[in-house]
């Protein structure tokens, strides 16, 4: 048998260790990589949907306020990204399906695309509003019900105000927000805080993302149309508006002039 020389030994120990050294830096790449994939998936588990889907589930079994979903809500609205939004529930090719009316307004069920951690039969109303320059969604206010409005494109006319008394024929209301919301801003409404709101379009067109919560209480929601432009001072900054109906409602301000 002929003996290896020394440096026989040498080289094929060089290459043992730069073989073993390969395979070690490929077992440390493919860690990386497995670890970097993860990273890529985890926000998924904390995707804004799962949030929202679990705070509307909150307010169902009363783990939380009215008032503390609406904080809840908006401070997510204000760090989803509009475009992931956007792409997410499909919004170019549903406001193209939609033929905004010359009056009123037109809404679109939203689907959310299935999400590990997310029900197909999420625990609130998803859905999208559009509407044309001038055209209203009537004043109203409601009871047992909660939602949240966030601009996806235009500009909408916002009011809000507070319920303070409600009869039948006329509610006390008083003003708590009239501002112009571009996309990224958001409004909510609940028995709780800003019971009544009144959306006006401003720009061509203006569509909204839209998240409501009905039946709350194990109640029966309702909603009270009011007569905004016929209220009357009380002082204090208190509004007595008259309660109309439905039809009236969309007659006076499916369409209105600006003021």
């Amino acid at each position: 048998m002929q003996k290896k020389s020394k440096t026989d030994i040498s080289r094929r120990k060089f290459s043992k260790e730069i073989f073993s050294g390969i395979v070690s830096y490929a077992l440390l790449d493919s860690l990386l990589a497995t670890r970097a994939l993860a990273r890529s998936v985890s926000p998924i588990v904390d995707h804004w949907s799962i949030r929202l889907n679990e705070y509307c589930k909150d307010l169902k079994v009363d783990s939380i306020t009215m008032a503390e979903w609406q904080q809840q809500v908006e401070a997510l609205f204000q760090v989803i990204n509009l475009d992931e939004l956007s792409n997410f529930i499909d919004f170019k090719n549903l406001q193209m399906s939609m033929a905004l009316p010359f009056s009123g307004v037109k809404t679109r069920k939203v689907e959310f695309p299935r999400l590990t951690g997310l029900p197909k039969k999420t625990n609130f109303i998803k859905k999208l509003t559009g509407m044309r320059k001038s055209t209203s969604i009537n004043p109203h206010g409601h009871s047992n019900l909660a939602s949240a409005h966030l601009v996806l494109k235009g500009e909408l006319h916002v009011r809000n105000f507070d319920r303070v008394v409600s009869e039948t024929d006329y509610m006390v209301v008083q003003p708590t927000l009239d501002e112009t919301m571009a996309p990224g801003q958001a409004s909510s409404i609940s028995d709780e805080k800003d019971n009544v709101h009144w959306f006006i379009a401003n720009t061509n067109s203006c569509f909204t993302f839209d998240v409501v919560m009905l039946n709350l209480g194990g109640r029966a929601y309702n909603i009270h149309y009011l007569d905004m432009l016929e209220s009357k001072s009380m002082g204090d900054d208190l509004l007595r508006v008259p309660i109309i109906d439905y039809g009236t409602a969309v007659t006076k301000y499916g369409k209105i002039a600006p003021h």
